[in-house]
This record gives structure tokens, sequence and C-alpha cells, in this order.
């Protein structure tokens, strides 16, 4: 199995595991606790570093950046996968969990109800499994592509 495809696995099922933390023990329903769902970026930049590291032997700035962001998409289908069971099968009521902190932290920051009403609205065509799924792969591919420019350049073929 290729370096590439063993880091592109690697960033789904290790995000994906961290998803599943996320789930399984409530932080995801906790304001404060809620950003560590942010730990799966530094979960990709540190599997980034590792590969990327193997692959500079042999590799130019630009193959090694065609690397990172290649890693990333087979990284992001897999959490692609794993996000939409997430939220359609493990924790149907994500979304409306998600709505009613979001709605509780409004209101703590002195929005009025209309405000918070709109901005519920505008956010529900996003709250779909589908959707989720679909911005984490996009999200995945692009911090990919972003991270390895400099990670790349720090380690490539001399």
């Amino acid at each position: 199995m290729s370096t590439t495809v063993r880091m592109g696995l690697m960033i789904g099922l290790l995000c994906g595991l961290w998803l599943l933390v996320m789930g399984f023990t409530g932080w995801y329903r906790h304001p404060a606790l809620l950003n560590a769902f942010w730990v799966v970026i530094l979960i990709q930049i540190a599997v980034l570093v590792w590969g990327l590291r193997k692959t500079a032997a042999t590799n130019p700035l630009g193959r090694q950046i065609m690397t990172g962001t290649l890693a990333s998409l087979i990284g992001g289908a897999v959490m692609f996968l794993f996000s939409y069971l997430f939220t359609a099968v493990l924790f149907p009521n994500y979304f409306e969990e998600l709505r009613t902190i979001n709605q509780e932290m409004m209101r703590q920051a002195g929005k009025s109800e209309g405000e918070i009403a709109e901005m519920l609205a505008a956010a529900r065509p996003m709250e779909t499994s589908f959707m989720q799924a679909f911005l984490g792969l996009i999200g995945t591919v692009v911090t990919g592509f972003l991270a390895s420019i400099p990670i790349g350049a720090i380690y490539r073929k001399k």
C-alpha cells in the first residue's frame, strides 16, 4: 500500500474515531467542549507531517503538495462515511441538539428571539447528514492542500 493511501486511511480513521469520541462522551452537547471537534485538524496535520516526511526524499515540492492533497481526499472520503453514520444512524438527534445549544448560546449573548429565529432558519439547509458530511469532505481536502504547502516545503527533496 502506498504512503499516500496509508496517510489517507489514517486521516480518515483517526478523525472518524475522534468524531465517535466526541459523540459517545457527549462532548458535542457541551458549548465549551464542542470546539474540541477541531482536534481533527491537528490529527490531519500530524498525519501529513508523518507521511510527507516519508516521501520527501523522492518528491519535489509540487509532488509533495499533490501527495498531501490526495491523501486528504482519501481521508475526507472515509470521514464522509463516518460523519454520515454519526448524524444519520448513531446520533439521529444531533442537529436538534446542536440547534438547542446554539439557541441557548445566542440568548446568553443577548440576541433577540427574532434574531435567533432568523439565524437558526438560515442554518437549517445545512443541517442534513449529507451536507455535513460533504462539507467535512471539502474542509478536509482544502486543509490538506493548504497544510501540504508548508509541510512539503519543509520536508522536500533537496
